[in-house]
């Protein structure tokens, strides 16, 4: 204890010594300044002095030079005679005054030959005289000059943030130092860099230091720093609208209710008549308030889709059918809702259906401990019906006073902040993404980041198709202006500069890849097509899945994990958003993989790329039937195939309106042919809008049952009629393949079952012959 106390003693003496000596240098310093420029003005004052003397000597022999000259001039003037001429004028006496120009002999005061400079300082030929302001200036600048001769210039230190790598003239910018003078000292450490080099962080100190300046060493990560966590005042919040979820099985009635609440027919655009996307919408009810709902699909591929939606939402509403009973997918909605600690509000759903029990439903309820208020508890129930409309303002009511005991509340005035529903790529739009605001404000032109893209909001539309400008808090709306496609479920934050929006997703995309990198290799194509022509078992199945948006491709990449067996499993080797390219079907070419899209089409070069190259492309606007298909595939147990067949192309020229009929589709078949029997698709985009059946088929007025390629013809659809100008039509023909199995793996399959069981009995292993 002692010794360190006597040296923190002799480190105070010694920081008492330096700091004396400093204090003394610097008095030194400043009486040789004082010194130094009491010395300069000195010269200067006697330098000013004695050209002053210089100048009035000047002048007064310049003076003498002109009386001696004035009286000579007088004398050699003729003396006027009076005579009876008139007087001249002023300007003639003036111009006979004037010495004549071409006279060079004539004796007077005018300066023969150019002007010199020497004659102008030395004042000689009557020149012109330097003025007392120019002499005053030049004056100035000379004792500038000397002083600014005689002060030393302080070195400014600076504090340099250094990151991990930085390029060598970042690190002079950030110096304020020459980019020569930085490469000069990396060259004598041995490093032979030029300034667009990047260096490590350890050499940048050593030339930071050597220069005299500070370090202050920064992580990649506080880029994200922007990114701040604002603590509200409790006086700037304001009650926002309630996040309502409709979860529930498939099949129970979620969008239908939701259909019933928003008076709209969404059910009747959704292949399958079952939902696949997550969506957003915001009801007003006849009291006035808001009430902001997200509707999410029951089939058992979309649990991240549940899932997502509880996590963003206030109030769950779970959708039980009545005529049913608790499902598995009404299970995992009560642990997602659990999960996310948020309330539950129970719909019993088809309750006019003559076989409805909710006291049934009720019951199985308590089995996953949820009690309603009929059976004593504290979850609210109501009974409704999506179809007659029973029960709907008691449910609206329910969410309401559920919406009032919570106290919703939000800053509009900070800086916006939210999650992402959904995302696709959009032909005509670009990337767009449905965002649910969760607290502030988003407004048009701000700046923000979602997950790893950023972009500018360049336009926004609410869930009715209108363009809006501002969003506030519990405001779903669609964005315009990504720079990529993000992830379903990633969050929005606004930002500041476009700079700090490009620095933080350079930092999520690089850190990304290194997580990547950091799960070691995967399994390639080239090693699976290897193992292939080897004879070994590939335990892989290589596809390719490209889908709408990216929470279907979330789904069915989950979906395909989970399937699997002693055989084989599937690999999904690239999933995307968007038509399926030529640059897909490259990559399956190489994998020998089909290519699956999911409410999507190949464009016009991707189609003839497949069909040179024979590349397998199954389209798919149901999940259940793509999931199945793989399914059946990989375990070899599928003995009927449903393969579609195309047979023609039809491009719409005109849509006319027919009473009786609806809405007709002037068409010309550009390729194939066009068959009254024949399955058809409406494509905008390459993406699908409608799947069914031709209704008419009509050639000039009469019916026909097949129209060639180059002809014109009409056509309707049925049950459906938003058809418009320049859509595309998809003919084609679904026929049953009858699949062979492969004998041998069968054979060896059952060898092998049959060899566990005689080792299980007898305990001794069975052999075959090869």
């Amino acid at each position: 204890m002692k010794r360190r106390l006597k040296a923190v003693l002799a480190a105070k003496a010694r920081e008492a010594e330096e700091s004396a000596k400093r204090v003394a240098e610097d008095k030194a310093r400043a009486e040789e300044r004082e010194r130094r420029r009491a010395i300069a003005e000195a010269k200067e004052h006697a330098r000013q002095k004695a050209e002053d003397e210089e100048r009035k000597r000047r002048e007064a022999e310049e003076a003498a030079k002109r009386a001696a000259a004035a009286p000579a001039k007088e004398t050699t003037r003729p003396t006027p005679t009076k005579t009876s001429e008139p007087t001249p004028r002023k300007v003639d006496r003036d111009r006979e005054d004037r010495p004549n120009r071409g006279n060079r002999g004539r004796e007077d005061n005018r300066r023969p030959g150019k002007l010199t400079l020497n004659q102008v300082l030395s004042g000689g030929q009557g020149g012109r005289q330097r003025s007392i302001a120019a002499m005053k200036r030049k004056q100035e600048r000379a004792r500038q000059k000397a002083m600014s001769a005689s002060q030393e210039r302080e070195k400014v230190v600076r504090e340099v943030h250094l990151p991990e790598v930085i390029v060598v003239s970042e690190l002079a910018n950030r110096m304020a130092e020459r980019v020569g003078k930085i490469v000069k000292s990396l060259m004598q450490m041995g490093m032979m860099v030029t300034q667009n080099q990047t260096i490590d962080a350890d050499t940048a100190e050593l030339i930071i230091e050597e220069f005299g300046h500070k370090v202050v060493r920064v992580s990649d990560s506080d880029v994200e720093d922007v990114i701040q966590t604002i603590e509200d005042d409790e006086k700037d919040l304001k009650s926002r609208p309630p996040v309502i979820t409709i979860m529930g099985h498939v099949d129970h009635g979620k969008t239908s209710l939701l259909d019933a609440i928003r008076n709209a027919k969404v059910v009747a655009g959704e292949a399958g008549g079952i939902t696949q996307h997550i969506s957003a919408y915001q009801v007003k009810t006849d009291s006035g308030k808001l009430l902001s709902f997200l509707d999410t699909p029951g089939h058992a591929a979309f649990t991240s889709m549940r899932s997502r939606g509880a996590q963003v939402t206030d109030i769950v509403v779970l959708v039980v059918a009545a005529d049913d009973a608790v499902m598995p997918q009404t299970v995992e909605a009560i642990n997602h809702a659990k999960a996310a600690e948020v309330p539950i509000i129970v719909a019993l759903n088809k309750i006019d259906k003559p076989e409805a029990n909710p006291q049934k439903v009720r019951t199985d309820l308590l089995q996953h401990e949820v009690i309603v208020e009929e059976l004593s508890g504290d979850v609210q129930d109501v009974e409704v019906s999506a179809i007659s409309g029973q029960g709907l303002d008691d449910l609206l009511e329910a969410i309401a006073l559920q919406a009032e005991i919570l106290e919703l509340k939000a800053n509009p005035e900070r800086a916006a902040q939210g999650a992402v529903i959904e995302a696709q790529l959009d032909v005509g739009r670009g990337p767009v993404a449905t965002v649910l605001v969760q607290n502030g404000t988003l407004k048009q032109g701000d700046i923000f980041v979602v997950g790893k893209q950023w972009g500018r909001v360049r336009a926004m539309e609410n869930d009715q198709g209108k363009r809006v400008k501002v969003a506030g808090p519990s405001v779903p709306v669609e964005v315009l202006g990504l720079n990529g496609t993000p992830e379903a479920g990633d969050v929005l934050n606004v930002v500041d500069t476009e700079a700090q929006a490009r620095e933080i997703v350079k930092y999520r995309a690089d850190a990304a890849r290194e997580k990547r990198t950091a799960a070691g290799p995967v399994t390639t194509l080239e090693q699976l097509m290897a193992k292939a022509k080897e004879g070994e078992n590939a335990p892989e199945l290589p596809i390719l899945v490209k889908a709408d948006v990216q929470g279907s491709v979330e789904a069915i990449i989950q979906a395909m994990q989970k399937i699997g067996n002693d055989e084989v499993c599937v690999r999904v080797l690239h999933s995307g958003v968007g038509a399926i390219t030529e640059t897909d079907i490259g990559l399956a070419e190489a994998s020998s993989a089909p290519v699956f899209g999911f409410n999507v089409r190949a464009n016009a070069s991707a189609r003839n790329t497949a069909n040179q190259k024979g590349i397998d492309i199954r389209y798919y606007s149901v999940i259940y039937d793509l999931v199945d298909d793989v399914k059946a595939a990989a375990s070899g147990l599928l003995s009927v195939e449903i393969r579609e067949k195309f047979i023609g192309y039809a491009e719409i020229k005109e849509v006319f309106k027919v009473s009786g009929v609806g809405k007709v589709a002037g068409c010309l078949v550009t390729e194939g042919v066009a068959r009254r029997s024949a399955d058809v698709r409406l494509l905008r985009d390459n993406v699908v809008i409608h799947d069914g059946k031709l209704k008419t088929l009509k050639r000039f007025k009469d019916e026909v049952t097949e129209v060639q390629s180059g002809q014109e013809c009409g056509m309707a659809f049925e049950t459906y009629y938003d058809i418009r100008h320049g859509d595309v039509i998809e003919l084609f023909e679904r026929e049953e393949i009858t699949r062979t199995l492969d004998w041998s793996r069968k054979v060896l399959k059952w060898q092998n079952t049959l060899a566990e069981l005689c080792l299980l009995v007898s305990r001794r292993p069975l052999t075959f012959a090869a």
